[in-house]
């Protein structure tokens, strides 16, 4: 038997009072240590000891990112900043990023997750991992880097290098696994069959894709390229880290960490949950974080429940990842950027506002990139290209370091803008 909340929350019915006590747990310590979530809770007239079930978790408000960037950096902490042993940050909606930080606790159990997830994904002992992600999911490399390492699996960390760099790597230390988002190792793939070098030069059997869902059809096509093995992991950097979901070895959906975190699945539109096997938008609530409890957190990644027991052993909620958004993100290269950040860049980069402007996802020799369309209009003609050049420089050069995506600006006339579908 499941427990279903309006078919929104299913926890086998044996764990619901486990679960439940962990969720009280939560609401409590953020009650009592955060005012963000105290004020909230008290003019909804909630009083966290009147969550006696799962199905009162309808009644508590929404956290959204915009909540994060206000209360930026430390308003939404739960333990005084002396017990907190690490701070990472993350894009927020506008100038400020969002902030999180863990206790000794949190880390260990972020560390067991991430171990799990690895575990889930075939790498052993016997294991070199080597880890490639860009700079703005550096705090992931770390995550899997203490994940692999507990599990007793050697591992190269995450810097960055170039793409011939990359491949030196993986020619000469011989890892056997990679983590990387799936943008990235299309790159790779690409830039392998372009220089004519077969993937049999290489020790590697077993791709480990984060960031970003990759469809059924992308995934053959790196496993044929790669002669790999794809899995795929889930995660978010504000909840915060990777890996909270993960595949078994059927690869048929992702097992969520329901002992950490209470997954809903709710529709964007009426904000109303929505019962298993529905796509909506997928909603966490943390069940164990000390440091940076999060209530109802709304991701903006669109999934949907599923109700049936997976082959494998594992008993975790399972959902289905879906490529589609419900917010003003980006995703790019896995680093999910708001449109907000970016024109803030874009702002600090011209002194002003451009009139007209388009931003979206595109890709250029196999790399994945940010583009951003400007319109030249009088505020930014010039008759000197090259001052015109150096201002899109600039533009480029301040996003980049604002979202730690690679960008490409371009100068565009106001009629492609207008015909920009992306806008």
């Amino acid at each position: 038997m499941t427990e279903k909340p309006d078919g929104n929350v299913c926890i086998p019915e044996e764990r619901g009072q486990f679960v439940l006590e962990r969720l009280q747990s939560t609401l409590n310590r953020a009650y009592r240590n955060v005012p963000f979530h105290q004020q909230r809770f008290q003019r909804k007239g909630i009083d966290p000891s009147e969550i006696q079930s799962l199905r009162d978790v309808q009644r508590l408000p929404f956290t959204t990112r915009k909540h994060l960037s206000e209360n930026y950096p430390y308003g939404l902490f739960a333990v005084p900043l002396r017990d907190i042993v690490r701070i990472h940050t993350a894009p927020g909606t506008r100038s400020n990023p969002t902030v999180s930080g863990y206790t000794r606790q949190d880390l260990q159990i972020w560390e067991n997750m991430v171990a799990t997830a690895l575990q889930s994904s075939g790498v052993t002992p016997d294991d070199i991992l080597q880890i490639s992600l860009d700079p703005g999911l550096d705090t992931w490399g770390r995550d899997y880097q203490s994940g692999a390492e507990s599990l007793g699996a050697s591992v190269i960390p995450n810097t960055l290098l170039s793409i011939e760099k990359q491949l030196m790597v993986m020619r000469d230390y011989k890892p056997s696994a990679l983590v990387t988002t799936p943008s990235y190792a299309y790159q790779l793939a690409t830039h392998l069959e372009t220089k004519g070098v077969h993937p049999e030069d290489f020790n590697l059997k077993k791709l480990i894709l984060v960031g970003e869902p990759a469809d059924p059809a992308q995934r053959d096509l790196l496993e044929a390229k790669l002669h790999v093995r794809t899995s795929q992991h889930f995660g978010l950097s504000e909840v915060p880290g990777p890996a909270l979901a993960y595949e078994c070895e059927n690869r048929s959906c992702l097992h969520v960490n329901d002992d950490h975190f209470l997954p809903e699945i709710i529709d964007p539109s009426t904000n109303e949950s929505l019962p298993a096997g529905e796509v909506g938008e997928l909603v966490l609530t943390t069940l164990t974080t000390r440091a940076f409890p999060l209530i109802r957190f709304r991701t903006g990644d669109m999934a949907r429940i599923l109700a049936e027991a997976c082959d494998c052993d594992c008993r975790l909620v399972r959902i289905e990842w879906r490529p589609e958004r419900n917010d003003r993100l980006i995703r790019i290269r896995g680093v999910k950027v708001h449109r907000q950040q970016i024109l803030a860049g874009i702002e600090t980069a011209l002194g002003m506002t451009p009139q007209q402007y388009c931003l979206f996802e595109n890709r250029y020799r196999g790399k994945t990139y940010l583009e951003i369309w400007i319109a030249v209009d009088d505020s930014l003609f010039s008759d000197e290209i090259k001052m015109l050049e150096d201002r899109m420089k600039t533009v480029r050069d301040q996003v980049q370091e604002d979202t730690g995506v690679p960008v490409i600006v371009r100068l565009k006339e106001s009629a492609s803008i207008i015909a920009c579908k992306f806008v």
